[in-house]
């Protein structure tokens, strides 16, 4: 299968993604990854050369190893790039990623711990999506009431599939099932009306004009994302919490949500007040010395030796 990745950054983010494509790097993926960004380039992709591609003149080419490329798309658009992953996977299908079997978006706090294999069988049997760690919501759940409720006063009639409640920060679709982007970004265009602008997101600490019955949309994307999965005909293919390390079992995608992400923790103190790093971290610090190299050999071994030092104290902590 011919398949490609992508995400979405800014800012300090750029860790994240060094770290994600790393990851990809271990697990086997050949291909390309890219990666729409707004503000600067990352300090550690100075290398990148010009590589204009049909709607990015200013593309931006970086080859990690052979075989293997990142590709840098700065964006123009106001919206939270939270909200922009449909509208991103849509162009890049029509576009740069026209001759791909699959594409697979990740976000930027993610590493891949599974080989790359793995990602396109599974994306053979549906739309490839992960469990929340805020999952389940049963069908009468309010803010399933609250989709439901909204999106029918605009023609569109979602059908309760299944009681898990899917994560944002991945989503695998083969190119047979580029309609569900469509039923995504459809969701997510509707919902704009009713929070405001697609803009806002939580993570900005953003003023909502609304976020609906129940708060049904105080997670933008997340929320669009569920709502189409109960709009379209498409099958979906859901693991559970395991999947990304929210609970105990084999972890693919390792994701660090909340805060603070990995490269701004602080893992002594964090752990002396009884938070001690989770999977996610300890695969951030794992791949953050690859083919890019976002750090120091230095820096790199403190962080570690925190990270064990904290993991250790965490253990202290809980049994006491």
């Amino acid at each position: 299968m011919n398949s490609a990745v992508c995400t979405l950054f800014e800012g300090s983010y750029h860790f994240g993604l060094a770290a994600l494509v790393n990851s990809l790097h271990r697990a086997g993926f050949r291909g390309e990854v890219f990666a729409g960004y707004r503000g600067a380039m990352p300090p550690w992709a100075g290398a990148a050369e010009p590589a204009p591609l049909d709607g990015w003149p200013d593309a931006r080419s970086l080859k990690v190893v052979e075989g293997l490329t990142l590709v840098f798309l700065s964006l123009d658009t106001d919206y939270h790039l939270t909200n922009y992953k449909a509208d991103f996977m849509l162009a890049l299908l029509d576009g740069p990623a026209r001759s791909t079997d699959a594409l697979f978006y990740l976000d930027p706090d993610i590493c891949v711990a599974q080989p790359w294999r793995y990602f396109e069988d599974w994306v053979s049997c549906g739309v490839a999506l992960c469990e929340d760690v805020n999952s389940p919501l049963p069908e009468n759940h309010p803010r399933r009431i609250g989709w439901r409720r909204y999106y029918a006063q605009h023609g569109v009639f979602l059908r309760f599939r299944a009681a898990q409640h899917v994560n944002g920060g991945f989503v695998g679709v083969h190119r047979n099932d580029r309609a569900f982007l469509l039923s995504w970004k459809q969701t997510m265009d509707l919902m704009a009306a009713e929070i405001g602008s697609l803009s806002l997101a939580l993570t900005s600490n953003a003023a909502y004009r609304s976020t609906g019955f129940a708060d049904c949309f105080d997670r933008t994307d997340q929320d669009a994302l569920n709502a189409a999965v109960e709009a379209t005909s498409q099958s979906v293919s859901v693991i559970g919490q395991e999947a990304m390390a929210f609970k105990a079992g084999s972890a693919l995608l390792p994701h660090a949500i909340g805060g603070p992400k990995p490269w701004q923790s602080n893992y002594l103190r964090n752990a002396l007040s009884g938070m001690p790093p989770g999977p996610a971290h300890k695969a951030f610090w794992a791949h953050v010395d690859g083919p890019i190299s976002p750090y120091t050999a230095s820096v790199r071994s403190r962080k570690r030796l925190a990270l064990k030092l904290a993991s250790a104290i965490g253990r202290v902590v809980s049994k006491a």
